[in-house]
Formats: structure tokens, sequence, C-alpha cells
């Protein structure tokens, strides 16, 4: 944060060398501050947690840029994502299990499966809210 470069360094973890989808969920004092992702595949795993880490606390929208002083408080989650795959039934759906993508037109909304945990959602309202988003 202090440069505004990401650490270079050698990476050895073939997982992290794969090509994946992720997210990262940035909460000072168990509020949100940041939440920036890619929902598809598009770089090595390394580099786009890195990317999505510093647009999270930097570039999202809706919430101020972390402050240095904010880090010691700030909690990261990581979420590594599977190849969203088409559903024939919402009831294949496991809440807390499973995240959504809600698609009509060009229009997409996204919702990561601790989502309904944290809101105590229940199937119907977690696809209505992935509804909304979209």
């Amino acid at each position: 944060m202090k440069t505004g470069n990401a650490p270079k360094g050698k990476i050895e973890d073939k997982v992290l060398k794969e090509k994946r989808g992720a997210f990262v969920t940035l909460k000072v004092n168990d509020q949100l501050r940041g939440c920036i992702g890619y929902p598809l595949p598009c770089k090595p795993l390394w580099e786009t947690i890195s990317d999505v880490a510093i647009s999270a606390a930097t570039q999202d929208f809706r919430f101020e840029s972390i402050t240095l002083e904010e880090l010691p408080d700030t909690k990261i989650e990581i979420s590594v994502l599977s190849l969203p795959k088409p559903i024939k039934d919402a009831k294949e759906i496991e809440v807390g299990k499973h995240g959504i993508i809600i698609s009509k037109g060009p229009c997409k909304g996204l919702l990561l499966p601790q989502v309904p945990l944290e809101w105590k959602w229940d199937l119907e309202t977690y696809l209505s809210h992935g509804c909304l988003k979209a």
C-alpha cells in the first residue's frame, strides 16, 4: 500500500499458477470496506489475488480507500472460485456452499456463498437478492 505496487517474489505452488477467478473481501472492525474480484479465470491465481486485493482496498466505489492506520484492524477474506456452471433447477443450489450468478441479458448479479449465511437467507431470499443485484 505504501508504494502502490504489488510485492515481487517467486511463485512455486502450482495451484497459485492456475488461472482461477477469485474475490477479496475486506472488513474493518467487522464492517465491509471493500469487495472486488474476477468471477472468471483470466490470470494465474496469485496475480488475480494480488490485483483484486489492491482494488478492494483502493477502488471499491462504495467506500473510501483503506488507510494504513486501518490495516491492523482489517480482516482479509479470499474466495477462490470454481468455474460457474448452469443449473436446471434452483434446488441444486446449496446455500452456504454455492455462489450464484444470475443473468438477464447483459446484466449479471454475483453473490458469493458466504453472503446468505451472513444475512441468514434461505434459498428463495438468496436468489431474490441475486436477481436484484443483476
